[in-house]
């Protein structure tokens, strides 16, 4: 076995982003750009309103002080006014300013009397609430670099400025196998010795909560043949597989020989943690495989502590989970000699290890905000001692 810490260096040394893809910009929020994005346009295109009031010139207003309003112009209008000397324009906000005007004065600062123009505002001064064309960003400028996440603001900048498509490092696509022929789908009926199969909708949820839908599932027998005939057709389909449950060294565990005779390399199998010790992970080219234990809370530990790590390398987008140290709320005790991956409630201070900690359990972690991290060579945390927690994606953390 190895230690958690060689498990994750080989995930990250053996883990590579996919190929950049040109993808439309209504798909690509959450994914970082592979190229750098200039402008091409000005934004606004256009000298433009910041009011609702009136558009005018403001050296005419100065030397007569009086104006008179001859028209309107709302955001939208394509028309090209000029404005005669002496005369002002009622204007919207978002609206392009005529030529020969300046200024707008909002409209609370005014008077309106048989289209005379009256303005009462000490601080106006000539360029008052008129945005500049380019005041964004100006054609021909970087509007976001290479590298950049496309955050919700991030796509809308862009779709302002008239882009509908760029290149991305792209999500994953995944094949998740579900072994066990004691499993059942939720809603049928149960015999003796059967349970219902969870852990797709499992891990198929914590994918879509990472904005990750292209996922298959498929449901394979205890049989070396069909197991690694199915596996081989998901590697040629996907650019990860999870495998479920039979990783062990049971015999009706195929795992392992269906990856190798799918000509995966393995590069660890069996991590020196509780639970999920007989993690397994390999590769075949640019295709990655994860053999996950079959007890569903070792599956989504392994998911948050492993697959997720690999999954921000494919996409670039960095490591998922956030690590935070907080003190902890009740006394551990442990042997040393394995990691241990608690299941944990963080308020914002201090953390606290939950009940049902077994790995077949799953009803803490549908409580669980966090995994606490106590490493093999700790033996005892008091009350109060500072953990390594990871705050869990889509988790809420409540500050008491």
């Amino acid at each position: 076995m190895i230690s958690v810490t060689e498990a994750k260096n080989i995930i990250q040394q053996n883990t590579a982003p996919l190929s950049p893809r040109r993808l439309l910009l209504e798909q690509a929020a959450g994914l970082v750009t592979t190229e750098d994005v200039y402008a091409p346009l000005d934004i606004p295109p256009f000298r433009q309103s910041s009011m609702d009031g009136y558009a005018f010139s403001f050296h005419d207003w100065v030397s007569t002080g009086k104006l008179t309003v001859t028209g309107i112009v709302a955001a939208g209008d394509t028309e090209r006014i000029t404005l005669a000397t002496g005369t002002a324009i009622r204007i919207f906000t978002g609206a392009a300013i005529p030529e020969g005007a300046d200024t707008v004065v909002m409209q609370e600062r005014t008077k309106l009397e048989l289209n005379e123009l009256r303005i009462d505002d000490a601080q106006l001064k000539a360029g008052s609430n008129v945005r500049p064309a380019g005041a964004e960003i100006r054609s021909g400028q970087l509007a976001l670099p290479k590298g950049s996440m496309l955050t919700p603001a991030a796509i809308g900048f862009l779709a302002s400025l008239g882009i509908t498509a760029l290149g991305v490092h792209p999500r994953p696509s995944l094949s998740i196998i579900i072994t066990g022929d004691e499993l059942k789908e939720p809603g049928t009926r149960l015999l003796h010795g059967q349970v219902y199969e969870s852990n797709s909708l499992t891990l198929k949820a914590a994918l879509q909560q990472l904005g990750i839908h292209d996922v298959r599932v498929i449901k394979a027998k205890d049989n070396l043949l069909l197991l690694s005939g199915v596996l081989k057709e998901a590697l040629g389909q996907t650019d990860m597989v999870l495998l479920t449950g039979g990783i062990s060294v049971g015999d009706h565990d195929h795992v392992l020989q269906a990856t190798m005779n799918n000509g995966v390399q393995k590069l660890f199998h069996k991590i020196k943690q509780r639970p999920a010790k007989p993690l397994y992970f390999g590769k075949k080219e640019d295709k990655y495989v994860f053999g996950l234990p079959g007890n569903p809370a070792s599956v989504l530990m392994a998911f948050y502590e492993y697959v997720i790590p690999a999954l921000g390398i494919l996409s670039n987008t960095g490591n998922m989970l956030q690590v935070v140290t907080a003190g902890l709320l009740h006394p551990f005790k442990k042997a040393a000699g394995l990691t241990h991956f608690l299941k944990g409630y963080y308020n914002g201070k201090t953390v606290a290890i939950l009940d049902a900690q077994e790995s077949f359990r799953l009803s803490s972690f549908a409580r669980a905000n966090c995994l606490i991290r106590i490493d093999e060579n700790v033996t005892e945390c008091r009350k109060g001692d500072g953990v390594e927690i990871h705050l869990l994606p889509g988790n809420n953390i409540f500050h008491g």
